[in-house]
């Protein structure tokens, strides 16, 4: 059974339809015996960096999902769910990730040619390659909403990159820990193809 956190910070329904339409097992929850006995574990989030790193401390899940990390089985963020891998975020102020991958989250710089926050389509570029872009062609289009985004102090974890006024890095991957910026449960048919591909990993 794949493990959705649930810390009141993620579009927790989406991602489990998606995952359902799939064939794949998978609910919400917050209970460390579940998330200890899950096959995979999905770290969605929508909202402030702080806010989420405030909820997961409240719910007592970060032991948890660090254990999990730690254990090897695949691991999935989503949007903030990437960002919050990091060591530090500077949405509104500075505050402390999990520290799961070395590097910061950092905001788009202002661009009259481009809203902030990036919303809509954009192409993900392969960097690597990955069981989780499996039957993924190189630079498909997925669906982003996202004011700030994450630079990994090592550029081999980076999975995809993505121009927005900069290149960022779209996609990570550090041995069972993956994630990506975009909404791959909202990206149709080939966001589907990523679930899938994440699922049948073991």
């Amino acid at each position: 059974m794949i493990a959705i956190i649930d810390y009141d910070m993620g579009n927790l329904r989406s991602v489990e339809k998606a995952f359902e339409k799939v064939g794949a097992e998978a609910a919400p929850t917050r209970d460390p015996a579940v998330i200890r006995d899950a096959s995979h574990i999905v770290l969605p989030g929508v909202g402030a960096f702080k806010d989420c790193m405030k909820n997961l401390e409240e719910y007592g899940l970060i032991d948890p999902l660090l254990k999990g990390i730690a254990s090897g089985r695949p691991f999935l963020g989503i949007c903030l769910g990437l960002q919050l891998l990091f060591e530090e975020s500077a949405e509104f102020g500075r505050h402390r990730g999990l520290g799961v991958i070395k590097g910061k989250v950092v905001r788009f710089p202002e661009d009259r040619k481009r809203k902030v926050p990036h919303m809509g389509w954009n192409e993900a570029k392969k960097r690597k390659e990955s069981k989780l872009l499996n039957d993924i062609p190189d630079s498909s289009f997925f669906y982003f909403v996202h004011s700030y985004y994450a630079v990994p102090d090592d550029p081999s974890v980076t999975l995809t990159s993505t121009e927005y006024g900069v290149e960022f890095t779209s996609g990570i991957e550090k041995d069972n820990v993956m994630a990506c910026q975009f909404h791959p449960e909202k990206s149709q048919r080939l966001g589907l193809r990523i679930l899938k591909n994440f699922s049948s990993m073991r």
